[in-house]
């Protein structure tokens, strides 16, 4: 009996402590939630992009930590190691930050350290969530655990080939830093500008850290080219030395066009205000900043970004700023998902690095998130709004809906132009108002508001100018012997004269800009040159261009191109002209005496014939002589009066 109620009894301790158990757990199919889990963060400290994330990241985690509907029970920790702008630290300090069992990792800040670390992530199977690396070469298929959570450089050089596009301009001069971030931009504006049918005509690349004496050779280099549009696509430290080196050379004065990636309007914004020195070397320069919609959270995030910020620094909000603070929630809402789905935070040795144990390097403490795979596909599986806009993305990886503001400095600060966005292109209309409106709609018109260029001008500038050492077209004109007013040889300093070469120095004198040429004389001077031959050289591109009295005739039509004829096709005869009185008998000069003789034999001939076919029968041919003779007249002339009456009826009746 004692023994039955000591069972019961015993029964109902296991059953209370089964429920509490299973409380406990909290839904989580059997498997408890840590109390903490870590999360890394890989960037520069002291950069212009991490001066701006570094207190959103601190100010996100502690609002996910404060908030009970995200992670309830567990405490998000945050271990942050500094690249010190170099991509040896950087890699060591990455592999420091993944021996310590973070689940994920925020960042690289680098593209170039990205691309190492993206191996060693593969490996651990822990996921890369990088607010600032746009290397568009950053591939989901090579590298599946590195999540772009900015905009790739794709689709900015994309914009920036819209922009010049949108000015009609060939050919343009990149500017970039030689390092993984500048050649991947660089390569994607390549094939931007080709699909625009336009060139990058010279590439001209600046070592990473490189000092002002190198940038201002490779700005004296090409200047002295011919394009004078440039995109300037380096990194955010160092990019103002290249404008305040363009400004001392002159190259910031009308007639230059200078297009910066969204690194200038990072440094802009990494003050808190338009800083004067930044504002005076950049006057005229059309900047792109990645578009981030006014919710208005922005502007509650500022004091608090103040309170962390250091040394009583105001901070402002950029778009490296909200890309970092959403990278946060990002991973907040992922492992929320990953742990309701029943996954354990737990790691396992790398068989990998089982056959170096023991060695000085102590890798082994690099070990596998188990279920990394499962906590990436609830990474890529996001859709919620954040600051920067909705946080979602697409199949190739990509934030959806990417977009940038078109931005021009001038004055003492800036103003937006326009908007590119991948589904409307250029717009003068936010990206977010036109998803609900057809793209043929009369607010997308106007593509861009007006421009102030440098010089302070509104006129579009030209983009091109004959380069300094550029070789002068070469003119060819005929060496005639005859007919020679055209063209002729000249001891003049051009070598030629003629009606021909003035219409050809009046038409370039109407050019804009100047167009130095030489003209080069075609034939022996013994002869007359064969004018096909000549427009045959042309065609070979012997000569630019001929010029003279060439006629336009079809087989020479194939292989040139003519201007419009400045005279008249045809043979002319000039000769004096008489003046003469008035006369009477003006009537008789058309015709010679020789005419008028033949025409009196051919009057006596038909009234002759008349008279032999009709005297006999008719009494009104006969009589005397004279009768007969005033008869046959008579009636010459009255046949003719009513042939020509009866040729000006049916003239009429017709």
């Amino acid at each position: 009996m004692g023994s039955a109620h000591f069972a019961a009894i015993l029964l109902c301790v296991c059953i209370i402590a089964g429920g509490a158990i299973a409380d406990s757990q909290n839904g989580t199919n059997g498997v408890s939630r840590p109390a903490e889990v870590r999360i890394g963060a890989l960037f520069t400290f002291d950069s212009v992009i991490g001066r701006a994330a570094k207190p959103a990241i601190e100010l996100a985690v502690a609002d996910v930590n404060a908030d009970p509907t995200v992670l309830p029970g567990t405490k998000l920790s945050l271990l942050m190691q500094d690249t010190n702008c170099s991509g040896f630290v950087g890699t060591i300090e990455a592999l420091q930050l993944l021996a310590k069992d973070v689940i994920a990792v925020l960042g690289p800040q680098s593209s170039a350290i990205a691309h190492i670390i993206s191996h060693a992530a593969n490996k651990l199977q822990v996921p890369l969530i990088s607010f600032a690396a746009s290397d568009p070469t950053l591939s989901s298929l090579e590298y599946p655990y590195f999540v772009r959570a900015t905009q790739s450089d794709y689709y900015q050089m994309s914009a920036v080939a819209s922009i010049i596009s949108q000015y009609q301009w060939r050919e343009v001069i990149a500017i970039y830093v030689d390092d993984d971030y500048g050649r991947g931009g660089i390569t994607a504006l390549g094939d931007a500008l080709a699909k625009k049918m336009s060139k990058i005509a010279y590439k001209a690349k600046l070592p990473p850290g490189a000092g002002r004496t190198a940038i201002q050779d490779m700005l004296m280099q090409v200047n002295e080219m011919e394009s004078r549009v440039y995109v300037v696509h380096v990194n955010p430290d160092s990019g103002m030395t290249v404008f305040s080196a363009a400004k001392s050379l002159g190259m910031m004065s009308s007639g230059y066009v200078w297009i910066a990636t969204d690194w200038l309007s990072a440094v802009i914004d990494s003050s808190g205000h338009v800083a004067s020195d930044a504002t005076e070397n950049t006057q005229g320069v059309i900047m792109l900043h990645q578009h981030v919609a006014d919710s208005g959270i922005q502007q509650s995030l500022l004091p608090k970004l103040n309170s962390l910020t250091r040394k009583g620094n105001r901070s402002s909000f950029s778009s490296y700023t909200a890309h970092a603070y959403d990278s946060v929630w990002l991973v907040a809402h992922a492992v929320e998902q990953f742990l309701s789905a029943g996954n354990a935070v737990s790691f396992s040795a790398n068989q990998n690095l089982q056959a170096i144990k023991g060695s000085s390097l102590q890798l082994d403490s690099l070990r596998v998130l188990n279920n990394g795979d499962k906590l990436l596909e609830k990474v890529l599986q996001a859709n919620f709004t954040g600051v920067s806009g909705q946080v979602q993305f697409t199949l190739d990886r990509n934030l959806i809906h990417p977009a940038y503001d078109i931005l021009n400095i001038g004055g003492t600060g800036f103003r937006t132009i326009g908007y590119w966005s991948n589904f409307s292109g250029l717009s003068v209309a936010a990206p977010e108002n036109l998803h609900s409106v057809p793209l043929n709609s009369t607010t997308n018109d106007i593509q861009l508001h007006s421009v102030i260029w440098p010089g302070q001008t509104a006129e579009k500038p030209r983009g091109w100018v004959f380069p300094y050492h550029g070789k002068l077209l070469r003119i060819g004109v005929p060496l005639r012997t005859s007919y020679n007013e055209f063209v002729m040889q000249d001891d003049g300093p051009d070598g030629v004269k003629g009606f021909s070469v003035d219409v050809f120095k009046s038409a370039i004198s109407l050019l804009p800009y100047p167009v130095g040429c030489t003209f080069v004389l075609f034939g022996d001077g013994l002869k007359n040159p064969s004018y096909s031959d000549l427009v045959q050289k042309v065609s070979e591109n012997y000569f630019d261009a001929a010029i003279g009295d060439i006629s336009i005739v079809t087989n020479r039509t194939r292989l040139v191109d003519f201007t419009q004829p400045y005279t008249e096709s045809g043979l002319i005869i000039v000769a004096p002209a008489r003046e003469t009185e008035s006369n009477a008998w003006a009537f008789l000069k058309p015709f010679t005496f020789q005419m008028w003789c033949v025409l009196g034999l051919l009057f006596l001939f038909v009234g002759t014939v008349v008279w032999i076919l009709e005297h006999r029968t008719n009494t009104e041919f006969r009589g005397t002589p004279r009768q007969q003779i005033m008869t046959v007249c008579w009636l010459v002339y009255v046949l003719h009066n009513i042939s020509v009456f009866q040729s000006v009826q049916v003239f009429f009746v017709i």
